[in-house]
């Protein structure tokens, strides 16, 4: 009897150095969080709304109940939500190496089913939770990581020299040479501020990460990682808005060697606003994809009841197999997952 290609022995052997990273990795990521006072927590995966990412494409899947009723569930896209009402009922540090799910998605960084590392700490600002990011990637990285191929392709970065800091207004001046926030919401004006024509149907946030991804996405990150804040207010997501810049949101991603790794909020605690912000996320969904999904789930109404009593603090989302991936110089994410 010869072996299926998903059940192929050889293939985990031969990566099993990797795969002893990979729990080394996690090890050092619960000790790290240990240290800190931080509670390690579990949610659930299948749940009622998965989130409400307009690009992300989710699992479904159904409860029977004991009377023969079926209730409709998804899996989730990210715990944010449920850690979230976690830290407004505890007021506790919380963090999670939770399994998540997003359909159609493949590439290598970049699997349909991933761990994600998430923690939130209450009284934390954006700048505080970028100084313990920072110490995190030190406490289980080497000081020195090298990147294979891709966008850093040979590439040492430096995990024990300072990580850069960039405003998204710093950002596209110096990688894309134009002034980004007076153009939120104008295509044309991005367009004649970038050198570049609109694609049919593009809009400006289209073109917005169009640049992102083409031309500052490239140069950063390279040499050492690379902070990349306060981002246009339209892309704040779960994010409050910086009193300082109303313009721009107390957001940030983190990017080095060509990966992005995570993407950090300051958080939002205003429902209102909150709902607001879902509604308008489902709205473009249904616009660009032709669903009807304020139907397709219910809003988390518990979220949003949840953050009349949620602590200022801030969260993360940081790709655990992305991190491995850095950690042990892999080039696809597949290869440090032991059934990838």
């Amino acid at each position: 009897m010869t072996d299926s290609p998903h059940h192929d022995p050889d293939r985990i052997a031969g990566r099993l150095a990797l795969l002893r990273r990979r729990a080394l990795v996690g090890r050092g990521i619960r000790a790290f969080f240990d240290a800190r006072g931080y509670l390690e927590v579990e949610t659930p995966c299948a749940v009622p709304t998965p989130g409400e990412e307009v690009h992300l494409r989710v699992f479904r899947t159904e409860r029977e109940h004991h009377d023969g009723t079926r209730q409709a569930l998804f899996l989730h896209t990210s715990p944010e939500f449920a850690m979230k009402r976690i830290v407004a009922a505890t007021g506790l540090p919380v963090f999670q190496l939770a399994r998540v799910w997003r359909n159609a998605e493949g590439s290598h960084l970049h699997a349909p089913e991933f761990t994600m590392l998430e923690w939130y700490r209450p009284g934390a600002t954006l700048s505080g939770l970028m100084d313990e990011t920072e110490a995190l990637l030190r406490a289980v990285l080497p000081p020195v990581v090298h990147r294979p191929g891709g966008l850093a392709a040979g590439a040492e970065i430096r995990i024990d020299a300072s990580f850069e800091r960039l405003t998204m207004e710093q950002a596209f001046a110096r990688h894309a040479g134009l002034d980004l926030l007076p153009t939120e919401g104008d295509a044309g004006a991005l367009a004649a501020a970038a050198g570049c024509a609109l694609r049919d149907g593009e809009d400006w946030e289209d073109l917005f990460f169009r640049l992102l991804m083409e031309r500052v996405e490239p140069a950063i990150g390279r040499d050492r990682p690379t902070f990349l804040t306060h981002w246009p207010a339209s892309q704040a997501a779960l994010a409050r808005r910086d009193p300082a810049d109303p313009r721009t949101a107390l957001r940030f991603e983190l990017y080095a060697g060509g990966i992005e790794l995570a993407n950090a909020f300051e958080e939002l605690t205003d429902p209102v606003e909150q709902r607001r912000r879902f509604m308008a996320d489902r709205e473009r969904r249904a616009a660009l994809y032709g669903a009807a999904p304020a139907t397709a789930w219910p809003m988390d109404e518990a979220l949003l009841a949840a953050l009349d009593h949620l602590p200022p603090c801030a969260g993360i989302a940081l790709g655990f197999d992305r991190l491995v991936m850095l950690a042990a110089g892999a080039l696809r994410i597949g290869d440090i997952q032991w059934m990838g």
